[in-house]
């Protein structure tokens, strides 16, 4: 059976987009990072640190 992945999205503006999807066959998150045309896509352990990050770097 081929089920759609379950998504949430986390936020969003004009230009860039943070959602989440948890595929059905996976155990893990999978948050992606949509810049403009790019996107990063993110295990939760590596979403974790980069959150981190950011918030330091606004800080």
């Amino acid at each position: 059976m081929n089920r759609e992945p379950d998504v949430k999205t986390l936020g969003e503006s004009e230009n860039y987009a943070v959602w989440v999807s948890a595929e059905a066959e996976q155990e893990d998150l999978i948050f992606h990072i949509e810049l403009e045309n790019m996107t990063l896509h993110l295990f939760e352990d590596e979403w974790e640190e980069f959150v981190s990050v950011i918030l330091e770097a606004v800080r």
